[in-house]
């Protein structure tokens, strides 16, 4: 693992095999009565957040919190940010206060880049999403379900998805997820298939290592996943389809439409859901659909990545019975 995670292009496969068989051991803690581990106790966490958030930043500081650091939220509203503060002078608050690892949401892309190169700081970054370019956490926690899905809980350790083939469906333009997606997914083995409108593919889409569909009926009957993306009007500033009814209608996802993926295909989305136009209720609400395990997946995929960027060498989950564990504590104490 390098010392920062900024992108999914940056994780080779075995980076990535590591963190999915990391956080299945982690997800394993959510079955326990007291769901923590001692790992990251002694260690602070600031949550930099500069865009709104409701799954990622939740999902972060509970992994944080599962793993016993300190933890600081930041948001930029009520913050020196809204009084103009530079992302630079935050940064160097942070660091004076001692700050281990900072996840940080940014609107640019690149912030995080930034941060971790610039020298401002000394502390881990993690990027949980910086404008339209990467989200490489959403990228391993769906890569996480998929493996799950598709291949079943003990028998995912250890593989990639060699084979597979995932369609992505509507704002490719926008989308950071899409486009970690893209990344992490080829680096594990999968093909990747883009569908959108004309309008909403990114220039340069050609360079990325997946195909291009305009045509969403032609890719369910070879697809194992079909991920639907929201439209991001926040990110808009012109009419990039005439209707949301004739969107829905060439993009959205039903129960017709879903009915002609093969048996074994699942339905991901990485929230938030908008029913009627992306996705129908119908669709959102069937067993096919992954939307909540994904989120749960998130916790599990978090823990990892932060455990194996601050926590050591040391397994994460210790194989050492208790009272055989405590016993041997005793005894180095009388060494001693």
């Amino acid at each position: 693992m390098q010392r920062h995670l900024i992108s999914a292009a940056d994780l080779t496969r075995d980076d990535a095999v590591l963190i999915l068989d990391t956080a299945e051991e982690m997800a394993r803690v959510a079955d326990r009565p007291i769901k923590k581990l001692p790992t990251l106790r002694g260690r602070t966490v600031v949550n930099l957040f500069f865009e709104d958030s409701t799954r990622t930043r939740i999902s972060f500081e509970a992994a944080e919190k599962r793993l016993s650091a300190d933890v600081i939220n930041f948001t930029a509203k009520g913050s020196s940010v809204s009084k103009g503060e530079s992302l630079k002078d935050t940064a160097q608050t942070l660091e004076a206060m001692g700050v281990d690892a900072v996840v940080i949401r940014h609107g640019a892309s690149g912030a995080p880049y930034r941060l971790a190169n610039s020298g401002w700081i000394d502390s881990a970054v993690i990027n949980a999403g910086d404008g339209t370019h990467q989200h490489p956490t959403q990228a391993l926690l769906d890569a996480f379900t998929l493996r799950r899905r598709l291949l079943g809980r003990e028998a995912a350790l250890g593989r990639d998805l060699a084979g597979r083939r995932v369609t992505v469906v509507g704002d490719i333009l926008h989308s950071r997820v899409a486009r970690s997606n893209v990344d992490l997914l080829h680096t594990l083995g999968a093909e990747v298939v883009l569908v959108a409108p004309p309008t909403l593919v990114p220039v340069g889409v050609e360079s990325w290592p997946c195909e291009v569909s305009y045509d969403l009926d032609s890719t369910l009957a070879k697809s194992d996943a079909v991920m639907m993306l929201r439209v991001q009007r926040e990110r808009m500033n012109a009419a990039f389809f005439p209707t949301e009814r004739e969107y829905s209608r060439r993009y959205g996802l039903d129960g017709e439409r879903m009915a002609r993926m093969p048996e074994h295909a699942v339905v991901m989305h990485p929230g938030p859901m908008v029913r009627g136009m992306e996705i129908t209720a119908e669709v959102a609400d069937s067993p096919r659909c992954t939307a909540i395990e994904q989120v749960t997946a998130g916790v599990s995929v978090r823990m990892a990545v932060l455990y194996l960027l601050l926590g050591g060498n040391e397994p994460a989950l210790s194989r050492q019975p208790s009272a055989e564990r405590t016993a041997s504590t005793a005894h180095a104490a009388e060494e001693k």
